[in-house]
C-alpha cells in the first residue's frame, strides 16, 4: 500500500515537467497522511495544460452516499482498477500525478515491532505517484474532491520490505498519464506495472515519522537520531 509520503523541493520540477501551472507558495511536506489535503497535477475542463490543486486523500466515488468511504479508499490496486464501481469511471477520465521526493513504508522486524524505511530515487530526484480523483456532492450541496493512489506489484527494492508498492509513472509517460482520452487505448494500461528496481533506494529512517502529526525533517533522519527526536 501507501500510507505516507513526502513532497520537499522537487514539487516545482514535477509540475514543470508536466507542463502545468506552478503554485505561487509550497511549503515542503515531510509526512504527509491519508484525510490531509494534498496538492495534485491534473487535468479539468476549461484549462488547455494541467493544473495543480489541493484535494484530499481518500477517495470519495462520486455516487457514494457518504463521505465516509473516503477513508478506505486511499488505495486503488492497479490490477483490478477497471472492474471495482469506485474507481473504473475515475481511471477511464479522471487520472492525476502526485508530485513526491519520496515515499514511506514499514517493514515488520520480527520482534513486534515495525521498521520505517524512506524509498525514493536513488539519485534523490522527484518523481510522480499515479493516481485517480473523484468530484462527490454532498446532500446539503458541499462538493469535495478526493484522490487515491494506485498500486502495484512490488519490484527488488520493495519485496524485503512489503508486498505492495505506489504505481510511478515515468515523466516520459506524464502527458499520457493525464490525456483523458487515451484511455480508449491500451497505453494506459502499460503504465501499471513495477517501476525499475535499479533506479530506487530504501533507507532506514527513525521512529520519529511514525506519529502521522510528526512533521519536518526529523522524518527521514537516520534511526541513530531517535533519542534526539525524543526530547524534543
Amino acid at each position: 500500500m501507501c500510507g505516507r509520503f513526502a513532497q520537499l523541493n522537487g514539487f516545482s520540477e514535477i509540475v514543470m515537467t508536466a507542463g502545468a501551472r506552478v503554485p505561487l507558495e509550497f511549503l515542503p511536506r515531510y509526512n504527509i497522511a491519508p484525510s490531509q489535503k494534498v496538492p495534485v497535477v491534473r487535468r479539468v475542463t476549461g484549462f488547455d495544460v494541467p493544473v495543480v490543486d489541493e484535494l484530499l486523500w481518500g477517495l470519495i466515488p462520486f455516487w457514494a452516499k457518504s463521505a465516509d468511504i473516503g477513508g478506505r479508499l486511499i488505495n486503488a490496486r492497479s490490477e483490478s482498477v477497471t472492474l471495482k464501481p469506485a474507481f473504473r469511471s475515475a481511471y477511464k477520465a479522471r487520472r492525476c500525478l502526485i508530485p513526491v521526493d519520496g515515499f514511506y513504508e514499514w517493514k515488520r522486524d520480527g520482534v513486534g515491532g515495525k521498521c520505517p524505511y524512506y524509498i525514493g530515487m536513488a539519485d534523490k530526484r522527484p518523481f510522480a505517484l499515479g493516481g485517480l480523483w473523484e468530484s462527490w456532492k454532498g446532500s446539503d450541496g458541499s462538493v469535495v474532491e478526493t484522490f487515491t493512489v494506485l498500486t502495484t506489484e512490488p519490484n527488488e527494492i520493495m519485496k524485503p520490505i512489503h508486498k505492495r508498492m505506489p504505481l510511478i509513472i515515468d515523466h516520459n509517460n506524464f502527458n499520457i498519464w493525464l490525456d483523458n482520452e487515451v484511455c480508449k487505448t491500451s497505453a494506459i494500461d502499460k503504465l501499471l506495472s513495477p517501476y525499475q528496481a535499479q533506479d530506487m533506494q530504501a533507507i532506514v529512517v527513525n521512529s520519529f515519522v511514525n506519529n502521522a502529526r510528526n512533521e519536518g525533517p526529523g522524518c527521514i533522519a537516520p534511526p541513530e537520531e531517535d533519542r534526539q527526536l525524543s526530547l524534543f
